[in-house]
């Protein structure tokens, strides 16, 4: 069975598309709980959710992605958890899909990403998420794994507060333990749209160096406030 964990902050516009996209494209027969952990929304996300008349379970945390996860993951029942993204949609049967690789063995892993955009940086970036090149991860492909092996790791690390994901996947690497599943997961530009793509994309680069010269989390986080957020 799998355990969805889905952190929010501020997703009223997207959240309802999205568990309607998970019900729709999943057998609800593998699928132990779907756990919304809201980190302090204020634009009425959980008002949507308690509207919808689904079995949902939601809960509050501090603010913080790897936070919100570590709680969804402490409340699931299901022996498989599935990070998703409130902006990410999953392919149809994502479900078997990952029992398929739990089963084969593979313990942890992600989808093939696809950008809302026809821009050709970011169809170029997709593309090269078929890979299993470590610099091709990111949280936007979603990301499931064993419930024994994420608590062997230890969760995710509370003291980022960004790039927690990257963090886990790290983990993950040093393991031998991810596979890619050659579907795509759909996920939002809009940060990219936001920003620019060219611009945003070098900050993220930025970050990633900076996390491979030694950066702390903090560090990070000052960079993150400074230039995204």
């Amino acid at each position: 069975m799998i355990s969805i964990i889905i952190p929010i902050l501020n997703e009223a516009e997207t959240i309802e598309d999205l568990l309607f996209h998970l019900i729709d494209h999943s057998s609800l027969m593998n699928i132990s709980e779907i756990i919304v952990v809201d980190g302090g929304s204020t634009d009425g996300s959980q008002d949507v959710i308690k509207n919808l008349d689904l079995k949902i379970k939601i809960r509050s945390s501090p603010k913080g992605r790897a936070k919100q996860m570590n709680l969804g993951a402490k409340m699931a029942t299901g022996d498989i958890l599935y990070f998703l993204h409130a902006d990410s949609f999953p392919p149809l049967h994502f479900d078997e899909l990952i029992i398929s690789e739990v089963k084969k063995g593979n313990n942890a892993g992600c989808f093939r990403l696809k950008f809302d955009s026809n821009h050709w940086w970011l169809r170029l970036a997709s593309w090269l998420t078929q890979f299993s090149w470590r610099a091709c991860r990111g949280g936007d492909q979603s990301q499931f794994i064993t419930r024994a092996l994420f608590d062997e790791i230890g969760g995710y690390d509370e003291n980022y507060i960004i790039y927690e994901d990257n963090i886990l996947i790290n983990e993950l690497y040093a393991r031998k333990e991810f596979v890619v599943i050659n579907k795509k997961i759909k996920t939002s530009a809009r940060l990219y749209r936001k920003h620019g793509v060219w611009k945003l994309q070098y900050h993220f680069w930025t970050i990633y160096v900076k996390k491979w010269f030694g950066a702390s989390a903090d560090e990070l986080l000052v960079y993150y406030k400074k230039y995204i957020c």
